[in-house]
């Protein structure tokens, strides 16, 4: 866990980069990053890694403002056998605002697009209208997700294989960091339990099956972020799936504070698509079982 910690800082440590061959009409307006991937031994990139790359790079172009919204296109895989290279142009830039578009590309390829909302810091009244948090769950309810480096506690099983309505909640700390990455490692989080959560209304198949009974693809993922906040505080993330259809699954999420400030939310597309054997196991389940 130390090592991937590490690693995912690292990451996130994005250098200026000169624009290579591949990159063609970049202007004055357009400032190109590079960082290291994870060490990851899957087929294709994280995209929680590009997630938290895309933010950092915004950071880093304008950082005078803060990353108010990010909408991420997913266009194909990235493998580890080339450096992801952000072009990161600034469409506008105001006093209060700005707008980026940010290409993520890799040997000439178009892996991720992102359009990014900047916003200055400013005062205002607070209101919110919100499910109250839950008290933090003892450290018997911790669990392990292989690509979160830090302490996690859940009520719920996310790999358990009994139907279940599709909402999962867990409790989540980093070990101490620099606020200023607070919302990168957000990020990176919020990619990895959604396609899970929209998996437990079906009997017998939990997001362990993905590349047996299932293969997944997020398409898209979109983050808002509301007030600022640190991952070295425990911070609820909060999940619901409220439609798994036509091959692709969609969920979204709140991400809260132990006090139950709504600092957070986030909302992801996925393509799901089930072998001949996992789909005509969930076609004979009763319709209400399967939501």
């Amino acid at each position: 866990m130390t090592d991937l910690w590490n690693s995912l800082l690292a990451s996130l440590d994005l250098g200026v980069s000169p624009p290579d061959d591949s990159a063609t009409d970049l202007g004055p307006a357009t400032t190109v990053f590079e960082g290291p991937h994870l060490p990851l031994n899957y087929r294709r990139l994280f995209g929680g890694q590009i997630l938290g790359q895309f933010v950092r790079a915004a950071e880093l172009a304008c950082p005078d403002k803060s990353v108010k919204s990010i909408h991420t296109l997913f266009a194909k895989e990235g493998g580890y056998d080339a450096p992801l290279r952000y072009e990161v142009t600034r469409q506008h830039e105001g006093r209060s605002f700005a707008t980026l578009a940010i290409v993520a590309r890799q040997s000439g390829r178009v892996i991720a697009t992102a359009a990014v909302s900047m916003h200055v810091d400013e005062d205002g009244p607070q209101i919110q209208h919100i499910e109250d948090v839950p008290a933090l769950l003892d450290p018997e309810y911790r669990v392990t997700f292989d690509l979160l480096p830090w302490e996690t506690r859940a009520f719920d099983d996310l790999n358990a294989t009994a139907a279940a309505l599709p909402e999962y909640e867990f409790w989540m700390r980093t070990p101490a960091v620099d606020a200023g990455l607070s919302a990168a490692l957000a990020a990176y989080a919020t990619d990895l339990n959604l396609i899970g959560t929209a998996l437990r209304p079906l009997e017998g198949i939990s997001q362990r099956g993905n590349g047996t009974a299932f293969n997944s693809a997020v398409t898209a993922h979109t983050l808002w972020f509301h007030r600022p906040f640190r991952t070295d505080d425990w911070l609820l993330l909060r999940q619901h799936s409220p439609v798994l259809a036509h091959g692709r699954s969609f969920g979204r999420g709140d991400v809260l504070t132990v006090a139950g400030e709504l600092v957070a939310s986030f909302a992801q597309e996925a393509l799901v698509r089930f072998g001949a054997e996992a789909a005509e196991a969930i076609s004979a389940q009763p319709a209400a079982q399967r939501g």
